[in-house]
C-alpha cells in the first residue's frame, strides 16, 4: 500500500515555493480557460489556455519534463469535460472526446506537441458547447435519460426503468422525452444502439453474434434485421465497406 503523504512534506513543498518565488495560477486564472467553455467561447478558451502554458505557473507533477506535460493534460481534460458537461454537453460525449484527446495525447514525444493539443482540445470543447445553442435544447431530465440510456446500452432497457433512473412517472416522461428528442424513447435507444454498433463494426472484429448480445438484441438475426432496417446494409457489408 502506497504510503500516505505527509502534512510534513506539504509544508516542504510550501516552503520551495516562497524560496524560489514560484507558484501555481491562481484560481482566477484557471477559471477563465473553464468559463470560456462554459459560455462556448472557442477563441477565449484558446486564449485563456495558451495564456496558463506559457506562463510557466504549471503544476510540477514530474521532473520529467514530457511526463509533467501529459499528466497536466489528463487533468486539464478531466476538467474541460465537465465544464462543458456543466453547460448541457452529454457526458457521454464530453467524456469520449477526452477519451480520444488522451488518446492522441499519448502518442506524442514533445512538450510543445502537448502543450499545442491541449490548447485544441480546450477550443474543440467550447467549440462543442456553441454548437449546442444551434441544436434542440433539452431539459435536465432529458439529458439525465440520454445520459442513463448511453451507460446502460449493453442491458434490458425500458422506458418505465428510465423514467424511474429520472424520478418521473412512466406516461409524464414518455411525452417529455418524445416531445423534446422527436422520437419515442424505445427508438431512441434502438438508434443509440445501432450507431454503438456501427462504431463497433468499423473498429473492431468482434463477430457479429457478440455484438448483438453486448447490445443486448434478443439474437444475431434480430441484430442484422433492424441495422438493415436502419443503415440500409447488413452488418457484414457495412463492415466490408469500412
Amino acid at each position: 500500500m502506497a504510503e500516505k503523504i505527509s502534512d510534513r512534506q506539504l509544508r516542504y513543498m510550501e516552503f520551495l515555493h516562497r524560496e524560489t518565488g514560484s507558484r501555481h495560477h491562481t484560481h482566477e486564472e484557471d477559471f477563465r480557460q473553464y468559463e470560456s467553455i462554459r459560455v462556448g467561447d472557442e477563441e477565449g478558451a484558446v486564449r485563456e489556455s495558451r495564456k496558463i502554458l506559457e506562463s510557466g505557473l504549471l503544476g510540477h507533477l514530474s521532473d520529467d519534463a514530457l511526463r509533467n506535460a501529459k499528466y497536466l493534460f489528463v487533468a486539464c481534460a478531466a476538467l474541460a469535460s465537465r465544464s462543458a458537461i456543466s453547460a448541457g454537453l452529454p457526458a457521454e460525449r464530453a467524456y469520449n472526446i477526452s477519451d480520444l484527446y488522451i488518446q492522441k495525447m499519448d502518442l506524442l514525444a514533445d512538450v510543445g506537441e502537448v502543450r499545442d493539443l491541449q490548447i485544441q482540445m480546450m477550443a474543440h470543447y467550447a467549440r462543442e458547447v456553441r454548437e449546442l445553442e444551434k441544436k434542440e435544447v433539452y431539459s435536465r431530465d432529458v439529458l439525465r435519460a440520454m445520459d442513463f440510456i448511453y451507460e446502460h446500452l449493453h442491458e434490458q432497457l425500458t422506458a418505465e426503468r428510465v423514467a424511474d433512473e429520472v424520478g418521473l412517472s412512466r406516461g409524464y416522461f414518455c411525452a417529455l422525452f418524445k416531445r423534446e428528442a422527436g422520437v419515442g424513447v424505445a427508438e431512441y435507444i434502438q438508434s443509440r444502439r445501432i450507431e454503438a454498433a456501427k462504431n463497433m463494426l468499423r473498429h473492431s472484429e468482434i463477430p457479429y453474434a457478440e455484438i448483438a448480445a453486448i447490445l443486448s438484441f434478443s439474437s444475431q438475426s434480430h441484430f442484422s434485421r433492424v441495422f438493415r432496417e436502419k443503415v440500409g446494409v447488413t452488418p457484414r457489408e457495412y463492415r466490408t465497406k469500412g
